[in-house]
């Protein structure tokens, strides 16, 4: 194995040796396949744990492989990740499925998709020195190495991004059919299909977003301002809730939102079918934090504390009911 792979992993490899590295790449096709497959053990090992509770752990695991085989998706990857703190063994599961590209300056580069299991959150740092967090049911797709006039990714379900500044490469995140350009910023991604919603907030510098269909009627955003994208239509609001990104380190934060609202978001994270036999009882706004690994039994428990209702868990067909 070349000495420059794990060295650039590493994040100790210089700038004359990552062009020449990037260079041989072009030509060398085991030193290519090499670079992809550190960089895809690269991104599982920043897996985060799902639960300190090792059958859960499984559980789960078994649940997301079920479910790629119903989808016919491709092979699953498997690593077992062993945490010193806690001295305890999870499982964690991810999914890569890899891709040629022909980028516009004629340069064929792997295209590699991740995808994050319920009950997980992924960090990973893609080749230009951008940061990836997602969150649980998402998928990122994006290049082993960026080319051409800009870096695009493709993003289901929710993402943070603090992007590595280049000007003379924009950065674009594409989902669903709006898409999403700067340079160099934090902004944070929500777009779980078949919501009906699509969110993007600005933390940090400037963020230009717009439909695939009409770029021409663009919105630029301002720091700590956030795009609403309903029926088409785009909404311009103010970030009420500064921690609620806090879900890349393992916080649910919730500000003022209906239990209706939180329960939906929670069937996302946790990939279960919550059904509400009496939805009127949960119009009452909410406020808490809930820590990711808890799962979602915890987290109704709690929820429980506050507004009281009976549950009813069915495990074979995932299926949770609520009621008075």
């Amino acid at each position: 194995m070349d000495e420059k792979l794990p060295r650039y992993f590493s994040g100790e490899l210089g700038q004359s040796d990552t062009n020449e590295l990037f260079n041989e790449l072009k030509t060398n096709e085991p030193l290519r396949g090499e670079f992809v497959h550190m960089q895809n053990v690269y991104a599982l090992s920043h897996l985060s744990k799902f639960s300190i509770d090792e059958s859960e752990g499984r559980r789960s695991y078994q649940q997301f492989v079920q479910q790629i085989k119903i989808k016919k998706r491709h092979k699953v990857a498997r690593l077992t990740l062993q945490y010193a703190a806690t001295a305890l063994i999870l499982i964690a599961s991810t999914f890569f499925a890899t891709q040629y590209l022909l980028t516009d300056n004629g340069v064929i580069t792997e295209v590699n998709t991740l995808v994050v299991p319920a009950g997980q959150r992924a960090h990973l740092t893609l080749q230009d020195g951008t940061s990836v967090w997602l969150n649980a049911h998402s998928t990122l797709t994006y290049p082993a190495r960026f080319s051409g006039r800009s870096r695009r990714v493709t993003v289901s379900g929710e993402a943070y991004f603090k992007v590595a500044e280049n000007l003379k490469k924009p950065f674009i995140v594409s989902t669903q059919n709006i898409e999403m350009k700067v340079l160099g910023t934090q902004f944070n991604v929500y777009s779980y299909p078949g919501t009906g919603c699509i969110r993007t907030d600005l933390v940090e510098g400037s963020l230009m977003v717009y439909s695939k269909e009409s770029p021409q009627a663009s919105v630029i955003l301002k720091p700590n301002e956030q795009i609403v994208v309903k029926d088409g239509k785009m909404s311009l609001r103010k970030i009420q809730n500064s921690d609620y990104f806090l879900w890349k380190d393992g916080i649910y934060s919730f500000e003022n939102e209906r239990l209706l609202d939180i329960i939906e978001k929670l069937q996302l994270y946790y990939d279960v079918k919550i059904i509400i036999q009496d939805p009127d009882i949960f119009n009452m706004p909410y406020t808490g934090k809930f820590r990711q690994r808890d799962g979602i039994d915890e987290i109704l428990r709690i929820i429980q504390k506050i507004q009281m209702f009976t549950i009813q868990k069915d495990i074979e067909k995932n299926v949770i009911t609520i009621s008075k």
